[in-house]
């Protein structure tokens, strides 16, 4: 946790959530918004987004011509080279026609507004940094491609065909997704490959959605040794069936999120991710008890990988398979911020997802 950052802004809003707590009740939000760019924690608390850029108000929800973009519209605000803090002016849905290729240095930030990202292509964040997404539905995401796109002022190229993913983090680095809804998307609501690190998922509301979140490229793919995602405050709700998350390679700080529904497991992996599970709550169903699943490994290797569950809840039969010898080195060069009791875990998740904020009050 940087310190400096949190008592900077620090509100005491007695949520009991500590990023909540640290901007939330500011009333004033609405002139205060690059507050929220302090009150980050986990591995992603040093991503600023665009807090040392100016405003740019998203005016037009369409997505005419990728290439080409109109000012004005969410595309030509994301692939400008400056930093910016991205707001909107109303409502809206935006049908995305392609991927919305970021630049680094930018803030989506759908407080005051109504913002749905659905229906069409949806988020890429590719070898960039400084990444924060804010407020936003994201929501039946489709394959997309084979066409040009444009990523910067500068540059556009051919982009292949897109698996349909919510959010897909590649190779991308300093990134925090807070307070969004996802749900019912082609593949994954989020998923963070080749590379990507630096990662914070946090207060997040997820529904109606096979898989859910995929940390890792492939077991091949060893550069992703060094991912190091935090998974916090999130809510795992109804229609989920598996990757909450999935995991390859590397460490994933799992704390303090609320499962009440899985089909199949809860908290997946292989290729020795190390997984630290504490303070979360699981609700397990009457037909799927267990929280864990070692995909297509044998159990002489798996035993050596360090998995843990640490203060974690188990309701309704739940149970969690660990693994590992001991507190190894691996386990202890990082908990990515500290874990609340599990008993809280109700209460720090309740408003899990896209917040009501309006000008002049709280959200």
């Amino acid at each position: 946790m940087n310190s400096s950052k949190r008592q900077l802004s620090y509100l005491s809003c007695g949520t009991g959530n500590p990023i909540d707590d640290c901007w939330r009740c500011d009333p004033n939000w609405v002139n205060n918004r690059k507050r929220l760019a302090d009150c980050a924690i986990g591995f992603g608390k040093n991503a600023i987004g665009g807090q040392n850029g100016r405003f740019y108000v998203v005016t037009d929800p369409n997505d005419d011509d990728p290439v080409n973009p109109r000012p004005g519209t969410l595309r030509h605000a994301v692939i400008q080279s400056e930093p910016l803090w991205i707001i909107f002016q109303r409502d809206m849905v935006i049908q995305l026609k392609e991927e919305l290729i970021m630049n680094s240095y930018k803030t989506i930030d759908g407080r005051g507004a109504n913002v749905h990202i659905a229906n069409g292509a949806c988020i890429t964040i590719q070898y960039v940094n400084n990444i924060i997404i804010h407020g936003i539905h994201i929501h039946d995401c489709k394959p997309a491609g084979n066409t040009n796109v444009r990523s910067s002022p500068t540059h556009y190229g051919y982009r292949t065909r897109s698996d349909g993913d919510g959010i897909s983090i590649f190779g991308g680095r300093a990134v925090w997704v807070d307070h969004c809804s996802l749900s019912s998307c082609a593949d994954g609501l989020i998923d963070a490959i080749r590379g990507s690190t630096a990662i914070t998922i946090s207060n997040n509301f997820f529904t109606h959605h096979d898989k859910v979140m995929l940390l890792g490229h492939n077991d091949d793919y060893t550069q992703d040794v060094n991912m190091q995602v935090t998974v916090a405050f999130n809510h795992f709700g109804e229609g989920l069936v598996q990757r909450m998350p999935r995991c390859r390679h590397g460490y994933f700080h799992v704390v303090n999120n609320d499962y009440t529904h899985w089909e199949m497991y809860a908290i997946g992996g292989s290729a020795n991710p190390t997984i630290n599970s504490q303070g979360n709550r699981f609700l397990a169903s009457n037909d799927h008890k267990e929280v864990t699943k070692r995909e297509d490994t044998p159990d002489s290797v798996w035993q050596h990988w360090n998995w843990r569950s640490q203060g974690d809840l188990m309701l309704n039969g739940a149970f969690f398979t660990a693994s590992g010898a001991g507190a190894s080195s691996t386990y202890a060069r990082a908990s990515s911020m500290g874990a609340r009791p599990s008993s809280v875990v109700g209460s720090i998740t309740a408003t899990a997802g896209v917040l009501t904020c309006r000008k002049g009050s709280s959200c």
